[in-house]
């Protein structure tokens, strides 16, 4: 690259302004290939020229701007009077072009005055933007008003709620801060809304597999119960049992993936352990696919897993409270029974949503070791594994009973001697 060493900077810029704006144009010529041209203002050759008459403009005076502001505002007048008469001869109202004609007009002074990814982030906005039409009336269908509030909510919980919040805990009897709650709430509620968003508007009509895999994503316990009650009344077979493992081995990857937010120490102990689960939970998951494969399944989970909104004030409400509730426990087990304590009060919390519990963990600040903090989340990932399969068993229909025991047991085993080993380190 030594070669660029001996090219003029003012050229580079020149050739990146050619090539930008000739880009945009030949997107507008692509974009209005059926169109008569004598009703266009005009595509590739227009744009090209627009940049570079802002290009010559620009470096004319490069400190005030005086004569790129003069052309922005001619050049404005001028789509300003040609969008007036295709109103009048088409009917059509359409902005899109004279936009992208003014935003091709910016291009020069991007290129002089910010970094280089800043520029081709912004060109690559705009390309894709532009063609992107067909995906955004799609989309738009998609969504209902629902899907508008309920981001209008995430931006306000974790934009304007969030760091409004005190870091100091709430008392000396609730040793935790409104902040660290709040916080737990955005970053879980986040996490599933992404998997919520991927599979309404994404994966709408994903097989079996994927949608354990978008489920484990949002609740590997959910999943489980959805998928076990499905199979019981179409009798999917195999697939559930390959769609349930994959589900639960997403929950070790959602798992690590917290602990990288909120202790990458922790995290980092748990990396190796907790990709290994996933692993093996994948691989008795593309086992249990092969053993009898249902082409091409469909699941609908409308009404149950896809259609719920993450975001709900009752679901918020709930994880709150659970995680102010696992605080006192945690803090008042650890008082009376010391870390053997805090390891065994983890299978219990197995049975429940181990979410709170495990987030609390991870923030804690009262002089827990890190290696029992990984005791316990493991201890209780075991636990809710247990408790997944009672709810697979009892819900789904026996032709897959016996499938689901063998694989939950070797996932259940193999958790157990990782935690062992782990113990013994």
């Amino acid at each position: 690259m030594e070669i660029l060493n001996y090219i003029p900077d003012g050229f580079v810029k020149f050739l990146l302004v050619l090539i930008f704006s000739l880009l945009i144009g030949l997107e507008q010529r692509r974009h209005h290939i059926n169109e008569n041209e004598d009703l266009l203002f005009g595509t590739d050759r227009t744009f090209t020229f627009i940049g570079l008459l802002a290009y010559v403009l620009f470096i004319a005076d490069p400190v005030n701007y005086i004569p790129f502001l003069i052309g922005f505002v001619l050049v404005g007048a001028l789509l300003g009077i040609q969008y007036y008469h295709k109103i009048g001869q088409n009917s059509k109202y359409g902005l899109t072009s004279t936009i992208l004609a003014l935003l091709t007009y910016c291009i020069p002074i991007m290129v002089f005055t910010q970094p280089v990814w800043l520029v081709l982030s912004f060109i690559v906005s705009l390309l894709m933007v532009t063609e992107m039409k067909s995906h955004f009336i799609t989309l738009s269908k998609k969504a209902s008003e629902e899907e508008f509030i309920t981001l209008a909510k995430f931006i306000a919980f974790a934009g304007i709620i969030l760091p409004l919040l005190p870091e100091e805990n709430i008392s000396a009897q609730i040793p935790i801060s409104t902040y660290h709650l709040w916080l737990a709430i955005v970053v879980v509620s986040g996490i599933s809304y992404a998997s919520y968003l991927l599979k309404k508007f994404v994966f709408p009509d994903s097989g079996i597999f994927l949608t354990g895999v978008l489920g484990g994503i949002y609740s590997s316990t959910a999943t489980t119960v959805i998928l076990a009650r499905k199979d019981k009344q179409e009798k999917i077979g195999a697939e559930t049992v390959s769609a349930i493992m994959i589900a639960n081995g997403m929950m070790y990857l959602r798992i690590l993936f917290l602990a990288f937010i909120f202790n990458r120490s922790v995290a980092t102990q748990l990396a190796i352990p907790f990709i290994a689960m996933f692993v093996i939970t994948f691989l008795l998951s593309r086992f249990g696919s092969r053993k009898n494969a249902v082409i091409n399944t469909e699941i609908n989970t409308d009404g149950n897993l896809s259609s719920k909104n993450p975001l709900e004030f009752r679901t918020a409400a709930i994880f709150g409270i659970l995680f102010v509730v696992f605080a006192l426990i945690t803090d008042f087990v650890l008082k009376s029974y010391g870390s053997s304590g805090l390891t065994g009060l983890a299978f219990v919390v197995g049975i429940t949503d181990i979410d709170p519990f495990l987030l609390n963990l991870l923030q804690q600040k009262s002089g827990i070791g890190q290696a029992t903090i990984v005791l316990a989340i493991f201890n209780a990932t075991n636990s809710n594994n247990l408790l997944k399969m009672i709810y697979a068993l009892s819900l789904s229909s026996k032709s897959v009973r016996r499938d689901l025991i063998i694989n939950f047991s070797i996932l259940i085993v193999s958790g157990l001697l990782l935690s062992i080993i782990f113990h013994l380190l």
